[in-house]
């Protein structure tokens, strides 16, 4: 008898776990069933402010060829939630009714965190219902209100300080438009800016035509005619628009797997081997899996992998018999996963690039290394912090090569040159200074995790457009940041 897997969420991760499966669903070896509450496919939400601004069409969007997965005989049941598991029969609740599973895969994703402001309805556990006007952009519906709303000359509010929020507010700018950045510390981007990086980094903003409100200790919502007026605020009380984007962070959802007893802390706990229990029959993967201890990564590569190594395990492991123990997976490696703790912005003349912390004062540990260079009227600032040489956290503004090569030697863990001002030649507005090259194992695309050598493949085998390579490796399918640099190599002349 074939198989039953049952796959909790349609987004891009599992739609690539999804792809691994079909040659087992066109041999009839697995019943793959997919349970998506949303009404659509699986899709690209790292573009979603882009078709809010009408940069991008929602159709362009898509990552999963639905008629070709139903032609292949997968199951799947858009606008079905999921409403509770009973893993004694191995029953899926629906809003559809029971589904049966051998296997079950929560590839359920993450949710935006709502803060608790007066007027909304604050849930930590469940989707909170926003009232017309207050919008995550989280779904494609969420890009279409905002598209709305701009379309019609509206005010836009974006409530957090965070990478999120502020890709958000660049390219509503980057369209012409003039959101208002509202965050409660004194800088945005708190976490990765000193005092003096956080100050540029504002005045860059505002010259790219985000306004900056800090330091605003937000209290509750103001709705008139049912829908979303003023942001109440002790700092600087009612902020009048009309939409306020939430964009403070996302969490993990797990209160499926909680419900029927599984381990949750920051996420699903999962073994290396993704594995949620020790019965074999169940995995998460994604942005609501905690993988050996580790926090969801919130970036599409590190999801990808995981799917990747968990359809060939499906596929060459069947599920257990009833009667019998699971196999012990222990000693298998688990996915090989890139991790990158690179923070990287770019848009409407503002280049930034960040890893690690750089919050140490100049004299604050004898033991460190702390560089800084700042030329505030040509918006530049460098600040390095280092030990043995080796930098622990950096932040380039307004030195976009500085930054990248920063980016390699904070990934590889190379040494500082002795005299680390020498990175700024690479930036020199009249020397043709050019970057060591990157290596082939080097990340290119960060939402992929696909790397130079990759790509140099990808375009050695035929590709010719930014296209054609994101369908050979993935690079340039996630954000776009890397587009400029694919293009840079389908331009160098083809290997003899």
């Amino acid at each position: 008898m074939s198989e039953r897997l049952v796959v909790i969420g349609f987004g891009p991760v599992a739609s690539s776990l999804v792809e691994g499966l079909l040659p087992a669903v066109r041999s009839k070896e697995l019943e793959l069933t997919v349970l998506g509450a949303e009404k659509r496919a699986a899709y690209n939400r790292v573009l979603l402010a882009e078709v809010a601004i009408g940069a991008a069409e929602p159709g362009h969007l898509g990552m999963a060829d639905e008629p070709r997965l139903r032609a292949a005989g997968v199951d799947l049941r858009l606008g079905t939630a999921a409403t509770g598991v009973d893993r004694a029969r191995r029953v899926v609740h629906t809003s559809g009714g029971p589904v049966p599973y051998d296997r079950l895969v929560f590839a359920t994703g993450a949710r935006p965190v709502i803060p608790s402001l007066a007027g909304l309805n604050f849930d930590p556990h469940a989707d909170t219902e926003l009232p017309a006007g207050v919008l995550a952009l989280r779904t494609l519906n969420d890009a279409l209100a905002l598209q709305a709303v701009l379309r019609g000359d509206g005010r836009v509010l974006v409530l957090g300080g965070g990478i999120l929020g502020l890709e958000a507010a660049l390219a509503m700018a980057s369209a012409g438009y003039r959101p208002v950045l509202v965050h409660h510390g004194p800088a945005p981007l708190g976490r990765v800016v000193d005092a003096d990086g956080g100050t540029l980094l504002i005045r860059q903003l505002e010259a790219a035509g985000v306004h900056v409100l800090s330091g605003v200790r937000a209290t509750g919502v103001q709705k008139q005619d049912g829908r979303f007026h003023a942001l109440a605020t002790e700092t600087h009380g009612l902020i009048h628009a009309d939409a306020l984007l939430v964009s403070t962070g996302v969490r993990p959802r797990t209160e499926l797997a909680q419900g029927c007893g599984l381990a949750v802390g920051h996420g699903i706990q999962v073994t290396a081997q993704l594995a949620a229990d020790s019965s074999g029959r169940l995995f998460a993967v994604g942005d609501c899996a905690q993988v050996a201890g580790q926090r969801p990564a919130g970036l599409l590569a590190p999801g990808w992998a995981q799917a990747a190594w968990l359809a060939d395990y499906l596929l060459a492991n069947p599920a257990p018999h009833p009667a019998a123990s699971a196999p012990d997976a222990s000693a298998l490696p688990g996915p090989q996963i890139q991790a990158s703790g690179i923070l990287m912005l770019k848009g409407q003349g503002l280049e930034l690039t960040a890893a690690g912390t750089v919050q140490a004062g100049l004299f604050e540990d004898p033991a460190q290394q702390v560089t800084v260079y700042a030329d505030p009227a040509a918006g530049r600032y460098l600040k390095i912090v280092a030990r043995d040489r080796v930098p622990t956290g950096f932040l380039a503004l307004g030195l976009p090569r500085t930054g990248a090569e920063l980016a390699l030697g904070f990934e590889r863990g190379t040494p500082l040159p002795v005299d680390p001002s020498l990175l700024l030649r690479l930036d020199a507005p009249f020397e043709d200074a050019q970057a060591p090259a990157a290596g082939a194992d080097d990340q290119l695309c960060r939402c992929s995790g696909a790397t130079y050598g990759q790509v140099a493949r990808a375009v050695d085998a035929g590709c010719s457009t930014v296209e054609e390579v994101g369908e050979n490796c993935r690079a340039g399918t996630g954000c776009g940041g890397c587009k400029e640099r694919i293009e840079e190599l389908l331009r160098i002349p083809a290997r003899v």
